[in-house]
C-alpha cells in the first residue's frame, strides 16, 4: 500500500494492455536491463530460452489449414465514401466472425516510408524485443516483452528487418503466406532464433497529409475515424494516442501481436501501409468468454490467475503477451478465423473480438479505435468487469450514455429521418443503456434516502469521477464526505461506508437529473427498446450494488417516483469552492484545467511530507501540463516489481491502472454544466499519466500544508445557491427536508 509521501510510479501500474502490479519474472530473481547496443545480461537469457511445453506440443503444422477465412468486402468507391457507415452496413454479417478485412478501393500516391522520411522530420522510435517460445505460464515461466534500448530511423529499421529475412532465406522476395505460417509457428515452438524486435505503439501517423493523395485525404484517414460524426469517440475533446489517434507498428519477420481484447471492448481499424502480409486470428466476440474458459484451463496455471471465475484469464490476457498456437481453440470448439493482410488493405476488429497474428517479414502498419451505438452493450460488460478488477477505466462510459443519449432526446424522431436499420439498432443500444443508468441511479438514490444516512445534497457540476472504492466512472451520481476526498459510487452500501473523515455523505447530483429521468422514460416506451431492457443486463450497470428492483418494491419502491430526502443531522459546511485532498483514491477522467496555484489545505487531507510533491505538481504548471506524474525516467529497465511490458517507457497507448489507494488528488470542475452537449475533455498529453493533479479549494485553513486549486474557477450566484440548505435561525442547524433547485420536488 502506498503512503501519502511515496512517489507514485505510473510507469509501472497496469494499463489495459498490461498487468504491471505482478511480478514478471519474479520467480527467476531477473531485473532485466538491456543496453543500447541490444546485448541481454547472461543472468536474464533464460528469458529466451526455449524449452518443450507439453500443452502446446504438436507432431505437425497441418492445423493452419483448418483455420477458416474470415470475410473479405470490396467496396466501391460510393460505398467507401462514410466508414461508419459501411461498417454498420457489414456488422451484421462481419461480426460473427470478430474480424474482417477490406480492400481500399482507394491508393495512396505518396508512399509511407516518404511520409515518415520526409512530411515528419527526426522520426525516430524505439522498439521491444520479444522473446520467440512459448511459455508454461505459471508463477516461474511466463513471456516478458522489454525495449531494446534502440532507436531505428524508418529506413535504417527497414535495413535491419530485410537483412534478417534474407539471412534466413537466401531471399529479399515474399515468400507464400501458408508457407510462412507454418514457418513462424515452428519457430515458437522449437526454433533457433531467440527473438525479434518490433515497433508497436509508436505515436503518429504514416497518412500523407497532401491534399493530392486520395487515400490520405478520405475519411478511411485513421486521423479522422474517431471523430467522424457517427463515431461515440468523437465526444472526447481531447485526444487519446492508440485510441482517438492513430499509433504505427513497424514490424519484421516474426514480429507479433499477442492474444488481446481491445480496451473497454472498443472497435479497432487497421490499416497495412507497406511491406510484407500480416496474417491475423480472430475470435468472435459472442465466443470471448469461451476463449477465456479455454485459455484458463489449457494455457494458465492456477498460481498466476488473480481471481477465480472468467475474469481470472481476462486480467492476465490484459497483459498482451499471451501467444499460443489457435490450435488449442480448434480443439474445444472456440471459432477462430484467419486473415492475411496486404498493403492497401484493412482489418477491422469487432466489439470483445480476441485477436492475435505475425508479420511475414518488414512492414508498417497503423491502427486507431472507435465506437459506435451497438458498442454500448460492449461497453457496459467492459467497464463492469474492470470494476470487479478494480482496475482504472480509460474512457468515462457513463457520461458518453448520457451525452449520446441528450443528444438523441434533442434529435427528430427517427420516423422524420430516413435512417438504415443499423443505425436504428444502434441508437435504440444506445437509449436501452441510458435506461439501464437512469432506472439503476433513482433506485440508488431511493435505497440512500431510505437509509437516512444523507446528509446533504448539492448540484454535481463535476466532470467524471472515479469512485474511491471500485473505480467505477460517475457522472451523474456520487457521495462525498467531510473532507471531499472519498468520493464513491452509489454502489455501494451506505450503512458500511467507513471513511476516515466522518460520518457526512453529501450526495452530489446533476441539477437535471429529472430531465434525464423524463428522457429515459420517454425511451422506455420506444418500440423495441422496453424488449431489450433485462435483468441480465441492468446488474452490469449496477455491480458491485446488492440492491435488485424487485425487492425494493416488495419495500415499496417504484420506478421514477419523487425522492424526498429529510436531513436531521448536523451538517458542518464550508462556505467557499469545495476541495479534494491529494490522498483521494478517485482519479478524474474527464476536463481538468491548465492553471495551478499553491494554496492552504484543510486537516484531515493530506500529511505535511506531501508537500514537496504538491510542489513538484504545481510547478508543472509552468510547463502547461494535465498530468501529474512524479516517474523516474529509467527506460529500459524491467524489474520484479514490473511486468516491463507495460511500464510507460514503451510508450503504450492505453492503461487501465489497477490501484491500492494511491495517492493522487484527481477532481473537476465543469463550469458550463448546463451545456449538456458539451463535448467531453481529456488530458491532452495521454502518455505522461492519466491521472490529473487539480484540486478544488475550499476554505481558508490554520494548517499550513501545500494543496493545488484551480484558479480559475467560476462559481455563479445560482450555483452557490444549488449549494446552499434551507436552514433555521442558527448559521448550521438542524435541516428538515431539504429542497434543492433542480434535484428534489417540494
Amino acid at each position: 500500500m502506498s503512503s501519502v509521501n511515496e512517489t507514485v510510479d505510473f510507469s509501472t501500474m497496469a494499463r489495459s494492455g498490461g498487468d504491471a502490479l505482478r511480478p514478471s519474472l519474479a520467480s527467476r530473481g531477473i531485473r532485466l536491463r538491456v543496453t543500447s547496443s541490444g546485448a541481454v545480461p547472461s543472468a536474464a537469457k533464460d528469458a529466451f530460452l526455449k524449452e518443450k511445453v507439453d500443452k502446446f506440443e504438436t507432431d505437425d503444422l497441418k492445423w493452419t489449414e483448418r483455420v477458416p477465412e474470415c470475410p473479405v468486402y470490396r467496396p466501391t468507391k460510393d460505398e467507401f465514401e462514410d466508414p461508419l457507415t459501411y461498417l454498420q452496413k457489414i456488422f451484421p454479417e462481419a461480426s460473427k466472425y470478430g474480424i474482417c478485412k477490406i480492400v481500399s478501393p482507394l491508393t495512396a500516391t505518396v508512399p509511407a516510408g516518404a511520409v515518415l522520411m520526409k512530411e515528419k522530420s527526426n522520426f525516430k522510435f524505439t522498439t521491444r524485443v520479444q522473446p520467440l517460445r512459448l511459455a508454461e505460464w505459471d508463477s516461474d515461466d511466463k513471456v516478458t516483452f522489454f525495449m531494446s534500448g534502440r532507436n531505428y530511423t524508418f529506413r535504417d529499421y527497414e535495413k535491419m528487418a530485410n537483412k534478417v529475412f534474407a539471412r534466413r532465406y537466401c531471399s529479399g522476395g515474399s515468400l507464400p503466406d501458408s508457407f510462412l505460417e507454418k514457418e513462424f509457428w515452428k519457430e515458437i515452438l522449437c526454433g533457433k532464433t531467440e527473438s525479434v524486435e518490433y515497433a508497436c505503439d509508436v505515436d503518429g501517423s504514416a497518412f500523407s497529409s497532401a491534399p493530392v493523395d486520395p487515400l490520405g485525404s478520405s475519411n478511411w484517414n485513421l486521423n479522422k475515424v474517431s471523430r467522424l460524426p457517427k463515431s461515440i469517440l468523437r465526444l472526447l475533446e481531447t485526444s487519446i494516442p492508440g485510441v482517438t489517434e492513430p499509433m504505427l507498428y513497424i514490424g519484421m519477420l516474426f514480429s507479433m501481436f499477442a492474444w488481446h481484447v481491445e480496451d473497454h471492448y472498443l472497435y479497432s481499424i487497421n490499416y497495412q501501409h507497406c511491406g510484407a502480409s500480416k496474417t491475423w486470428y480472430g475470435v468472435p466476440g459472442s465466443a470471448a468468454l469461451k476463449f477465456e474458459k479455454v485459455v484458463r484451463e489449457r494455457v494458465y496455471n492456477d498460481d498466476i490467475l488473480s481471481t477465480c471465475g472468467e475474469d481470472g484469464a481476462f486480467d492476465v490476457l490484459l497483459g498482451k503477451t499471451t501467444i499460443f498456437p489457435p490450435k488449442i481453440l480448434l480443439d474445444h470448439d472456440v471459432p477462430v478465423y484467419k486473415a492475411v493482410q496486404k498493403p492497401g488493405e484493412f482489418v477491422v476488429t469487432f466489439p470483445r473480438a480476441y485477436h492475435a497474428g505475425f508479420s511475414h517479414g518488414f512492414n508498417c502498419g497503423e491502427a486507431v479505435n472507435f465506437a459506435m451505438g451497438d458498442w454500448f452493450p460492449f461497453g457496459a460488460i467492459a467497464s463492469c468487469r474492470y470494476a470487479h478488477l478494480n482496475r482504472l477505466p480509460l474512457l468515462p462510459h457513463e457520461e458518453l450514455i448520457c451525452k449520446e443519449a441528450i443528444l438523441l432526446n434533442s434529435s427528430p424522431k427517427p420516423e422524420n429521418l430516413d435512417f438504415t436499420p443499423a443505425e436504428l439498432s444502434g441508437q435504440r443500444n444506445i437509449k436501452t443503456a441510458f435506461v439501464h443508468l437512469i432506472r439503476f441511479l433513482h433506485l440508488a438514490r431511493w435505497n440512500l434516502m431510505k437509509s437516512g444516512l444523507c446528509t446533504g445534497i448539492v448540484s454535481n457540476t463535476y466532470g467524471t469521477i472515479v469512485c474511491s472504492m471500485c473505480k467505477r466512472d460517475c457522472y451523474l451520481a456520487f457521495i462525498n464526505c467531510h473532507c471531499y476526498s472519498h468520493p464513491v459510487c452509489l454502489r455501494h452500501d451506505v450503512t458500511k461506508l467507513d471513511l476516515p473523515c466522518g460520518t457526512t455523505r453529501t450526495l452530489y447530483l446533476r441539477d437535471n437529473i429529472e430531465d434525464l429521468e423524463a428522457a429515459a422514460k420517454k425511451f422506455e416506451k420506444e418500440d423495441g427498446v422496453s424488449d431489450m431492457i433485462t435483468t441480465d443486463e441492468e446488474e452490469l450497470y449496477t455491480y458491485p450494488s446488492s440492491i435488485t428492483l424487485s425487492a425494493a418494491k416488495d419495500e415499496g419502491y417504484s420506478p421514477y417516483s419523487t425522492i424526498y430526502f429529510d436531513f436531521n443531522t448536523e451538517l458542518d459546511m464550508t462556505s467557499g469552492n469545495l476541495v479534494m485532498s491529494y490522498e483521494a483514491n478517485a482519479p478524474c477522467i474527464s476536463s481538468v484545467t491548465d492553471d495551478y496555484q499553491v494554496n492552504r489545505r484543510a486537516p484531515n487531507c493530506s500529511s505535511s511530507s506531501e508537500s514537496k510533491l504538491l510542489e513538484e505538481v504545481a510547478s508543472s504548471s509552468n510547463k502547461k501540463t494535465r498530468f501529474f506524474s512524479a516517474v523516474k525516467d529509467e527506460p529500459i529497465v524491467t524489474d520484479q516489481e514490473s511486468d516491463g511490458s507495460d511500464s510507460e517507457s514503451f510508450r503504450v497507448k492505453r492503461r487501465s491502472f489497477k490501484l491500492e489507494n494511491r495517492t493522487v488528488v484527481l477532481e473537476t470542475r465543469d463550469s458550463e454544466h448546463h451545456q449538456d452537449l458539451k463535448r467531453l475533455k481529456r488530458p491532452q498529453n495521454y502518455n505522461e499519466g492519466r491521472c490529473s493533479a487539480s484540486i478544488n479549494s475550499i476554505s481558508k485553513q490554520e494548517d499550513e500544508e501545500v494543496a493545488l486549486v484551480i484558479s480559475n474557477r467560476k462559481e455563479t450566484d445560482e450555483q452557490q445557491s444549488d449549494v446552499m440548505m434551507m436552514k433555521d435561525e442558527h448559521h448550521f442547524g438542524g435541516f428538515k427536508r431539504l429542497k434543492v433547485k433542480g434535484l428534489i420536488k417540494p
